[in-house]
């Protein structure tokens, strides 16, 4: 698909999701093109309205993400147009961005978040979801999109303490404060804090999560403030990979109940020690700037069993695994100049930014090796339960072993610099017209040393790159505009989480992606808007050619599509969210195009969320998310059939100070499966089930 923009197709175009801001009072969301200033959205890092911003931009506020009984990135995911999830093998959030797996594209507050595992919500204030390629705001990576968590941070005009109390049907419950106390005229602190039990519908699944997070403002002066900011992140939980696929490629639908792993060895744990200061300050009338740091100290451990391959003639089951450590610490820098003036009657919002990132990342895995063949892999019996429990148990032939996870698979030490410098400028020529212009450099320097004893060997790469970033917005009206944009990003041959410099990847330039949108947004009534999108991403892969190592060909691979939203209050009671987003794809390889699709790439996605308040104290709210049928893999061979769930929830206010509300999931009980991470490992998702919540303050 070329990418043309006609009268037709801006008339037809919906651009990104105009923010939904919910008022004091729960039940009422408000949408509003609201101006994201820095200490409200390290996204956009200008105080731009939102129907200025020529890109998808999508932001889901703490009080929608309570009221709707959200508690994970994923449940935010099924409600946002262009983005779908991926299972990320069951210990970490994973989420496909405009057909792009990642599961490092994550941000807080602006800072990157790349360790995997599961991102708590208790202490947020909003979720902000850029889709397409971006390097300028947020550097490498952000190849389909990046998700920006905004935490809440402590108010100096008042004292309030809330509370949320959470059970489901599946007996998993949870708890979180939130406090705000002012400690002098120019001072306050505030502590979000969580417990979590976590329980589900499948056999030997729990876990539990801790967070804590103080935080401190200090008015240094009427123009200067400083956030302090530390959080202590303790999680736990089984592992569950999924069940595979039969002859027909389809998920085995009477294996729903069937865990295929070991009760006492599929474990993820996590903890965590992240501190964060932001310190802003007006010079001017027209200049301000920011400043932040960030230190994150992760240790994780990683350990499973999971279906390798399934025999549906025999019902012989094969399964692997292995155990993985990461030690990361990452320490990062960042430095924003926000100016705005006019020349010759033009005016100018201008971003000058830098940022210094340096990250030690320690990784190891062992992979298991059973006594009875000296393998890896090992075949059972299909049955519930698998015969493997405490790196013990009878394989397929009826032979008894034990598994230790003694076979080092690798070992690799990797200490990367990151420094990069940034321009925008936001050019408004007229009072219909504005112009967005602007570029990074980045240099991407990074050592691994691979400590494998039958390697022992030290490699570097050093990349630099410079990504531009354009677009141009036209409002014929002030509630109206229509843009065209252009923005690349890349990502080194390191990968998301730098382990691998190994064989022709040292030698080998990033992956680049470009992504080109037209769209408009339009807020047709105070409380109503829509928007909508058409985009085409491309990357381009470098790869060593076939016939001649010296030379390289450069694969070159797209994604089309388009995405619509309305947004707001029908009618006073009545408020509406309805997303939907068409994507299409081809692989492609040296041969050229193979007529395959990309995975995880469901062609329509469609959700919708709506709520009615019934009287001043009870409202109700009914959803649904649709999503079509995609492939497992890449060879097309396996597949996730298409499912549709419907969500319903319902609120009472019992006083100003409690409100009681009922949130069920899958309301039909549909067996489906949402996602996979191969072939053999497709997501049970839940049965019907239900959460109830008190929501309270003191």
């Amino acid at each position: 698909m070329k990418f043309k923009l006609t009268a037709i197709s801006a008339a037809l175009l919906l651009a990104t999701p105009v923010l939904a801001e919910v008022d004091a009072s729960i039940e009422r969301i408000k949408v509003e093109g609201r101006v994201l200033s820095i200490s409200e959205s390290n996204s956009v890092k200008s105080p731009t309205p939102i129907i200025d911003v020529p890109q998808s931009l999508s932001i889901m506020t703490a009080e929608e993400i309570t009221q709707r009984g959200i508690s994970s990135i994923s449940q935010i995911v099924d409600y946002t147009p262009g983005l779908n999830t991926s299972q990320g093998e069951g210990h970490r959030d994973s989420v496909v961005f405009r057909g792009v797996r990642s599961t490092a594209d994550f941000f807080i507050d602006g800072h990157r978040d790349d360790v995997q595992y599961y991102r708590a919500l208790y202490n947020i204030e909003q979720v902000e979801v850029l889709r397409g390629p971006n390097a300028l705001l947020f550097g490498r990576g952000g190849t389909g999109g990046v998700l920006n968590r905004v935490t809440k941070k402590a108010q100096l005009d008042q004292d309030f303490s809330n509370y949320q109390l959470g059970l489901n049907t599946f007996g998993g419950f949870n708890g979180q404060i939130d406090t705000n106390f002012v400690t002098s005229s120019d001072s306050s602190m505030r502590i979000n804090a969580m417990y979590e039990q976590l329980e589900n519908h499948r056999d030997y699944y729990d876990g539990e999560r801790i967070g804590f997070n103080p935080t401190a403002r200090i008015e240094l002066s009427d123009d200067s403030t400083l956030d302090l900011s530390y959080e202590y992140i303790n999680h736990e939980r089984f592992i569950d990979r999924g069940i595979p696929t039969g002859a027909d490629g389809r998920p085995v639908e009477a294996f729903e109940d069937i865990v295929f792993g070991d009760p006492e060895n599929n474990y993820h744990t996590l903890d965590a020690h992240v501190f964060r200061a932001a310190l802003e300050h007006r010079f001017s009338d027209q200049l301000k700037g920011n400043f932040a740091a960030y230190y994150g100290d992760f240790d994780k451990v990683y350990a499973n069993f999971y279906a390798a391959g399934f025999d549906p003639v025999t019902n012989a089951v094969t399964l692997d695994g292995y155990i993985d450590t990461t030690v990361r610490d990452s320490f990062n820098l960042s430095a924003n100049l926000i100016g705005e003036f006019e020349t010759s009657g033009i005016g100018h919002t201008i971003i000058f930014g830098g940022e210094h990132i340096r990250t030690n990342s320690d990784q190891d895995r062992f992979n298991p090796v059973f006594s009875t063949n000296g393998d890896d892999q090992e075949r059972f019996v299909t049955q519930r339960p698998i015969a493997i429990n405490g790196l013990a148990g009878t394989n397929f032939d009826g032979q008894s072993f034990t598994v230790p996870f003694s076979d080092l698979n690798d070992d690799t030490r990797v200490d990367l610099t990151v420094t990069s410098l940034y321009v925008q400028d936001e050019i408004e020529i007229s009072d219909q017209l504005d112009v967005v212009i602007g570029a990074r450099f980045d240099s991407f320097d990074i050592e691994v040393f691979n400590a494998d004893p039958d390697v022992l060997e030290t490699r570097s790469r050093k990349d630099e790159e410079v990504s531009p970033r354009a677009g141009i917005i036209y409002k014929p009206q002030e509630n109206i505009s229509l843009y065209a944009s252009y923005s690349e990003s890349f990502l080194p041959r390191s990968g998301e989480q730098y382990t691998d410099i190994n064989g022709n990847d040292d030698q080998l330039d990033p992956n680049t992606f470009t992504n080109r949108e037209i769209g408009i947004k339009w807020d047709f009534a105070d409380d109503l808007s829509f928007t909508a999108a058409i985009f085409e991403n491309e990357q381009s892969s470098p790869q060593v050619a076939d016939n001649n190592p010296e030379t390289l060909d450069v694969i070159d691979s797209q994604i089309d599509g388009f995405e619509l939203q309305l947004q707001g209050y029908l009618t006073d009671e009545l408020s509406i969210s309805i997303n939907y987003s068409h994507l299409d794809g081809e692989i492609v390889d040296r041969s050229g195009p193979t007529g395959r699709s990309p995975r995880e790439l469901p062609e329509n996605m469609f959700s919708v969320w709506s709520t009615y308040q019934v009287n001043d104290a009870f409202g109700i709210g009914l959803g649904a998310t649709y999503q079509d049928e995609s492939f497992i893999n890449n060879s097309n061979s396996a597949t996730l059939p298409s499912y549709t769930r419907v969500d319903a929830a319902a609120y009472y206010d019992i006083s100003d100070d409690l409100r009681v509300q009922l949130n069920i999931e899958n309301l039909t009980d549909e067996l489906y499966f949402p996602n996979a991470h191969s072939t053999h490992q497709a997501t049970v998702a839940p049965p019907l089930n239900a959460k109830v919540t008190l929501v309270g303050s003191f």
